[in-house]
């Protein structure tokens, strides 16, 4: 799991068939105290997250094949929590 906020969000017409109706986001890793930490990375958003909110982001493909119901799913980062502060 890792710590990110939510930088934008991703447009894609064209996505593997398990990924229909997924929302996805651009997330940006952080530390604790909000510095950055690692390169961009996309994330499917089951929960609604906004523009710039702090996420818990998990990064285990498994659980991404059980929400889905697909385990040959691409897919492997998922939004599991929004951090209120």
């Amino acid at each position: 799991m890792m710590l990110c906020r939510i930088d934008g969000n991703l447009t894609s017409t064209v996505k593997h068939k398990s990924a229909a109706g997924c929302r996805f986001l651009i997330c940006q890793p952080i530390t604790p105290d909000g510095a950055e930490s690692g390169p961009l990375t996309v994330a499917v958003d089951p929960l609604g997250a906004a523009l710039h909110q702090r996420v818990i982001v998990n990064t285990d493909g498994r659980y991404m094949g059980a929400l889905l119901n697909d385990e040959r799913t691409p897919l492997s980062f998922c939004v599991v929590g929004i951090l209120d502060k």
